[in-house]
């Protein structure tokens, strides 16, 4: 049977939350999938979200509150500058003297604490909440995109009723109609799941509804649905942002969006695929900065650390590196490219599709459509002479 280790799940394990045989599972979970145990506890149903940062916050001694229906007052809104809220995904909850209660979703994030302390001059006491209810919080209290944000944007089309054939039409020809609703609502989502740091976005059609999903630290959390109607016009934006055939509804398709969302370049990896009610979107979203990663910035033990600079730097031989969708493999193998690269090497990569585009690596993209695919991208590789593949 699972044991708590001296942390939350104890907390979980003594209010009969967890039972030891979950805890037991959830603890194979986070060593399999290298996900943080919290997750794994949520991903497989045995706690709610709430439920799990409650037992942290308690763990921790902090405070948990639930940001739902709360309005913190403008006073203490103004304490912290807007900018600095939606960069470190923070928000002020009470002032008290020349303490500043603060709400965030990591309990251990020291760092942030004192960054915190330097630039708003006060004392920080930390109190624990869920991200994405933090994010819905700043764009309650500071507003978004001039007032609006997906919610606002999904209220009103629940609302009014907004004829989108001609808005889908004109966006078709080519004219970038930045102020239209359905060109709106998808900014904003993309803007809120960046905000978020989701590594993709799900857009689901059923019988019904259109399901829109992030996927935040490795779990999927729902957001609000968008109106069924809502659909073609939402795929039609995407697909001509990813400069791919909009009349095509039957075969899957592929595509790249590139966007500059708050100064930073990003890159979204759009797949289209058909179903019975209609094509399915995910974007996958790939943050440009991440290519200057170094291994340090990855997170190892220093034991493991060291075990992997030993074999990216042996003269020959081959390591596998394997994990479920982001979970970090093209992070921690473009992390030991730049590692690896200097002008006395000459490095190939080939990739399916190409994430990021590394200075002075040779990428080469699989293009099955001409027969270009894995076997035949190495047999040429082999004789370009190099000293690393990928």
């Amino acid at each position: 049977m699972g044991k708590a280790r001296g942390d939350f799940t104890e907390i979980l394990v003594r209010k009969q939350l967890l039972s030891p045989d979950q805890l037991e599972e959830a603890q194979g979970l986070e060593r399999q999938a290298g996900m943080k145990l919290h997750d794994a506890i949520v991903k497989l149903g045995y706690a709610t979200y709430d439920q799990v940062m409650a037992a942290i916050a308690e763990f921790h001694g902090m405070q948990f509150v639930d940001l739902t229906d709360m309005t913190i007052p403008q006073a203490v809104i103004e304490q912290v500058p807007e900018s600095v809220a939606r960069e470190n995904v923070v928000l002020p909850l009470a002032l008290d003297g020349s303490i500043l209660k603060i709400i965030m979703s990591d309990p251990t994030d020291f760092d942030m604490v004192q960054k915190l302390t330097f630039i708003l001059n006060k004392d920080i006491q930390p109190v624990l909440a869920p991200k994405e209810k933090i994010v819905e919080a700043i764009n309650r209290h500071y507003g978004q995109s001039e007032t609006e944000s997906v919610d606002s944007m999904l209220s009103e089309f629940t609302d009014t009723a907004i004829d989108f054939t001609e808005t889908e039409q004109t966006t078709a020809m080519g004219q970038e109609e930045s102020d239209a609703p359905v060109v709106k609502l998808v900014n904003l989502i993309i803007a809120e799941a960046v905000s978020l740091r989701a590594s993709d976005i799900h857009i689901e059609p059923f019988a019904d509804r259109i399901r829109v999903r992030y996927r935040i630290d490795g779990v999927l959390v729902e957001r609000d649905s968008p109106p069924r109607r809502l659909l073609a016009p939402i795929l039609s934006r995407l697909k001509i942002m990813a400069s791919i055939d909009i009349a095509e509804k039957r075969r899957p398709q592929d595509g790249r969006i590139k966007m500059n969302l708050h100064g930073k370049h990003y890159d979204l990896r759009l797949s289209m695929l058909p179903t019975v009610h209609g094509q399915s979107a995910v974007m996958r979203i790939l943050d440009r900065g991440n290519i200057q990663v170094s291994i340090k910035d990855l997170g190892f033990m220093e034991d493991d650390y060291k075990r992997f600079q030993q074999i990216i730097k042996r003269p020959n031989g081959i390591f596998l590196v394997t994990g479920p969708t982001g979970s970090g493999k093209t992070t921690t193998l473009y992390a030991a490219l730049n590692e690896l690269n200097r002008p006395d090497r000459k490095i190939i990569t080939a990739e399916d599709p190409v994430e990021y585009y590394l200075p002075g690596v040779n990428q080469v993209e699989v293009k099955h459509q001409i027969g270009l695919d894995f076997a035949r991208i190495i047999r040429a590789m082999l004789r370009q002479a190099p000293n690393i593949i990928l």
